[in-house]
């Protein structure tokens, strides 16, 4: 089992960054293919981006390609989501997510343990 915290969300102006964070706890955390999800109000929750286990592979959603990038270091169990040219549609509560799956996916239902959500909001 795998417990995960994120970090970093805040209020940034649009066209700013941020950087989230999501720490997790267990020796298997590298075992784990590791997804940034969001949450906009009155939105489904819909997948950002995603990271095989080695970082080797990723993937993107369209909205965030070129914006966005996912990155981990399992010497630290951590997995970041660095948001760059950020834009009001990008406000939302951003989760972090494991999955013992091992290819990498964008299926939220696939994924099996997740974090409580940061908040991210990018005003105009």
């Amino acid at each position: 089992q795998v417990q995960l915290v994120e970090s970093g969300g805040g209020l940034v102006q649009a066209g700013g960054s941020l950087r989230l964070s999501c720490a997790a706890s267990g020796r298997t955390y590298s075992s784990y293919v590791m997804g940034w999800f969001r949450q906009a109000p009155g939105k489904e929750r819909e997948s950002v981006a995603a990271i095989s286990r080695r970082g080797g592979s990723t993937y993107y959603a369209d909205s965030v390609k070129g914006r966005f990038t996912i990155s981990r270091d399992n010497a630290k169990n951590t997995v970041y989501l660095q948001m760059n040219s950020l834009k009001p549609e990008d406000t939302a509560v951003y989760y972090c997510a494991a999955t013992g799956v091992s290819w990498v996916l964008s299926t939220r239902s696939r994924y099996e343990y997740w974090g409580q959500g940061t908040q991210v909001t990018v005003s105009s």
